[in-house]
């Protein structure tokens, strides 16, 4: 196959597959792209030529010749990435190949609105820069933000908790700070990259919930994020949960939904409401690992909730994992709430090698997702 005969898109892929490791060589890029050795093989030769990938080393054999391994040319420079929440952002740097060089958390208030939060990041990326890595490039933006965001164009399409924010084009918007590629996503989305990432290749089809201040989800399925005919797949805040009673209106204008019994929102009212100290999300963790009976009380059901409003999800999609990230999971008895319901309301076949557990990534999930998706937008930028 001539190289003017392979086409844009499969070059695309070809550079994403190197760039996120889910193919090494030429062999796993033949199995991923479903395409003739011979067309990888004239794709190879020209990335290759144009500089853009190595091939050094030997992998392992699987039975004939050891494969060269393939891999993307690192820039130089850095990605700035920040995660945005009702209350704080988390600001990080990370290298071209994915490495978090450093993290740090400011205050913001996401009901200020766009230009007053994009400052405060825009300060704060350039004090993380000046003290890790001075000189260097900027090579890319990207964010993560609580609300539904039409990727990859970057628009926030009726965010409910973000007042002032609907119909931003928040990549217009750090496209005008800084000169730069940019990547804007959905939270749970970009924390389920990172999920995915993290946990490697062979992880399998997964469910990510990212519980905290608000709920949101993402479908990871063959390696790739499900996105939907919009891109705004994921928002499982707004179901509506039937054991909840129904009693409490949602942000979107409905009563009973995820969000108003098991996001940590919906836990510091009841709690506030109960007459406990308690006025944010890391108030109710503080509070159970004191083990403040109420608080304890509520998180255990909260959890059980969250398994309720899964259970329809794990038996329609059957997935290998579900994996709970956001504040929220760092409490055992809130995952643990949430196991016990989906074994409970799931089939059996559906549970029987079901992982259920608490992120392997952490807080830093999200950063280490858009890390991956600001290097696929640089990437197609520079070809």
């Amino acid at each position: 196959m001539s190289d003017s005969s392979i086409s844009a898109t499969l070059r695309d892929q070809t550079l994403s597959l190197l760039a996120s490791g889910e193919a090494t060589s030429r062999a796993e890029l033949v199995e991923a792209l479903q395409v003739a050795p011979s067309t990888v093989t004239g794709l190879v030769r020209r990335l290759l030529a144009e500089g853009m990938i190595l091939e050094e080393g030997v992998g392992r054999s699987t039975g004939g010749r050891r494969p060269r391994i393939l891999r993307l040319r690192e820039p130089e420079g850095v990605f700035a990435v920040a995660e945005l929440g009702a209350r704080h952002a988390r600001i990080g740097l990370c290298t071209p190949d994915g490495r978090l060089l450093a993290t740090e958390e400011v205050a913001i208030d996401i009901a200020a609105g766009p230009g007053e939060v994009f400052d405060t990041v825009e300060a704060a990326f350039t004090r993380i820069r000046a003290a890790t890595a001075p000189g260097q490039a900027l090579l890319g933006v990207g964010a993560a933000l609580p609300g539904p965001v039409d990727y990859p164009r970057g628009r926030l399409v009726g965010p409910a908790r973000m007042p002032g924010w609907s119909g931003v084009d928040a990549r217009a918007e750090l496209g005008q700070r800084f000169e730069a590629p940019v990547a804007v996503d959905n939270d749970a989305r970009a924390a389920a990259i990172g999920e995915y990432v993290t946990r490697g290749r062979d992880s399998g089809d997964m469910i990510y919930v990212k519980a905290g201040t608000g709920i949101g989800g993402c479908l990871v399925s063959a390696g790739q994020v499900y996105r939907g005919g919009r891109g705004l797949s994921g928002d499982v805040t707004h179901v509506r949960v039937a054991d909840s009673g129904g009693e409490r209106h949602c942000s979107c204008g409905s009563r009973g939904c995820l969000e108003t019994v098991a996001s940590g929102a919906a836990l510091a009212a009841r709690l506030t409401e109960q007459g406990q100290p308690i006025a944010t999300t890391q108030d109710v963790i503080t509070a159970v690992v004191d083990a403040e009976p109420a608080a304890v009380t509520l998180v255990r059901r909260a959890g059980g909730l969250l398994g309720v409003a899964l259970s329809g999800l794990v038996n329609f999609l059957n997935p290998d994992a579900v994996v709970i990230g956001g504040a929220l999971s760092s409490l055992d008895v809130y995952v643990a709430a949430a196991r016990g319901m989906l074994y409970e309301r799931c089939l059996p076949s559906m549970t029987q090698a079901l992982s259920i557990e608490a992120s392997a990534a952490g807080p830093d999930a999200a950063l280490v997702g858009l890390g991956h998706l600001v290097r696929a937008t640089a990437d197609t930028r520079t070809t």
